[in-house]
């Protein structure tokens, strides 16, 4: 084991208590401690650092025939365990005769040589009360107003004479000693530059502290966002005509709903089974991570969960421009995160509404997309970024077509052209659909598709002998009509 020094002394003296007066801090051994009167330093051996007691400073003549006297010794220093004032020659005989000079005011004698000797013996017992005291420092740094990750850190480091450091690791277990995390999101680990018993004793209750202050900052920091999120969620799952009724409310926290809002709309599917729930560790990562993503842009932003479904909301004044384009750029490195959070296995489909005004207009640009991830989704395109058409026909059919038991009822009326095979059957469904759009007209359907009107007669007769529909009845043409938009909409 290393030879403590006073070099070493010099790094412990504040957790020690000791402040040096004068006199070099090298690499010469302290092996020992002793308490002894200041005209008894001849009685002690080299290499002891000399403990002198009392309330009262000695004399100046004395402590200079006390410093002329350790020097003589080799003494490692003295320490005075009241407050000193060296005279200018004290302070020279001490520099020229290599002997330290601290003051330890405010701590008893005997418990400063208790814990001096324990640093010179380097045991576990000393491990024990540096790793402790860290904790203390620790403890102090957090508790002050404005505290910081650095600060605790710079605290504890100083303590513990090594370099503390937070290292990002997302993949950290909660089990680990050395994790820290922000609620259930992880956020890296605590490492010492170098590592013994104390840091050993002291890492694991310092990244716990971390984790508690960063849990506390992240909601005084996201609580108001989070509290206007709630509003948001309740106002786009409200019947439409309680939406005013929620103006008041926002703006009380804040939230200027009379102004321009796009919202974009985050489904996660896993391509193996799209029944399946999102990882339970993603919902709360992916809201951190979105929260300080748009914590310094000048837009207002929301984030709220439906679920597994995340809702982006972004508010500005009626006019500002690009508005859907800056919301998609937000979205899209969002999107990115859940994806690499949740794995290969899931894809995240994107949803992009319209700027619309209002309370109401945000319940129109969370439904447009909602419906745009969820028609995307039900058509099989998992992952990719979907717009909201502006046309007000596309938005009645991805709303049709977002419905399960719509989608399926649609598709019973043309499940008999799936006979023909999937080139033939869509085929068909566009055949029907201009027939159906030029009023039967076999000519002018003939010249959209670029067939002959015989050829379009002949394709006709074999629809409609699979289908066994009278075409003739104004509902049942509106149905198929429907049923075929619908069809080809999920064919994109």
């Amino acid at each position: 084991m290393a030879q403590y020094s006073l070099r070493d002394l010099g790094e412990d003296a504040e957790r020690l208590g000791l402040r040096l007066l004068a006199g070099p801090l090298d690499d010469r051994s302290l092996t020992r401690v002793d308490l002894v009167s200041v005209d008894r330093l001849d009685t002690l051996t080299a290499g002891t650092l000399a403990i002198i007691p009392g309330d009262e400073q000695p004399p100046p003549f004395r402590i200079d025939v006390a410093l002329r006297q350790a020097s003589a010794r080799q003494l490692a220093g003295i320490v005075f365990s009241t407050a000193v004032a060296l005279a200018e020659t004290a302070t020279v005989l001490a520099d020229r005769g290599g002997v330290p000079v601290f003051a330890a005011v405010g701590i008893g004698s005997a418990d400063l040589a208790k814990a001096v000797d324990r640093a010179i013996s380097g045991g576990a017992s000393e491990a024990m009360m540096r790793g402790a005291a860290a904790i203390s420092a620790a403890t102090a740094a957090a508790s002050e107003p404005g505290s910081t990750a650095d600060s605790i850190l710079l605290a504890a480091g100083g303590v513990l004479g090594a370099e503390l450091s937070l290292v990002s690791d997302p993949a950290v277990a909660w089990t680990d000693t050395d994790a820290v995390f922000i609620g259930e999101v992880p956020v890296g680990r605590l490492i010492a530059s170098s590592a013994d018993g104390a840091t050993e004793v002291s890492l694991p209750v310092i990244a716990s502290l971390l984790s508690r202050v960063a849990q506390r900052q992240s909601s005084d920091r996201y609580a108001p966002t989070q509290s206007r999120a709630d509003l948001l969620l309740e106002l786009v799952l409200a019947d439409p005509s309680r939406a005013e009724g929620f103006v008041a409310q926002a703006a009380r926290l804040g939230l200027p709903l009379p102004q321009s809002h796009v919202v974009a709309w985050l489904a996660p599917t896993r391509t193996t089974d799209p029944g399946a729930r999102a990882p339970r560790s993603v919902q709360p990562a992916l809201e951190l991570f979105a929260l300080q993503l748009v914590e310094a842009r000048d837009e207002m932003w929301h984030v709220a969960f439906l679920q597994d479904d995340l809702m982006l909301v972004c508010t500005e004044e009626h006019g500002a421009g690009d508005h859907q384009r800056r919301v998609r750029e937000v979205a899209i490195l969002i999107q990115q995160q859940a994806q690499e959070l949740a794995g290969a296995d899931w894809a995240y489909t994107l949803g992009l509404g319209t700027p619309q005004l209002g309370a109401l207009g945000l319940r129109q640009s969370a439904a447009e997309a909602r419906i745009a991830a969820e028609s995307a989704i039900a058509a099989g395109r998992f992952g990719g970024v979907e717009l909201t058409d502006v046309t007000g026909l596309r938005r009645v059919l991805l709303d049709v077509y977002a419905s399960p038991i719509s989608r399926e009822l649609l598709h019973d009326i043309l499940r008999p052209l799936d006979d023909l095979g999937p080139e033939r059957a869509l085929q068909s469904v566009r055949t029907l659909l201009v027939y159906l759009a030029h009023n039967g007209s076999l000519v002018h359907a003939g010249k959209e598709l670029m067939l002959h009107p015989n050829g379009v007669g002949y394709r006709m007769r074999r629809i409609r002998d699979l289908l066994g529909i009278d075409l003739s009845d104004p509902d049942a043409r509106f149905a198929v009509e429907l049923a075929c938009r619908v069809r080809l909409l999920a064919a994109g």
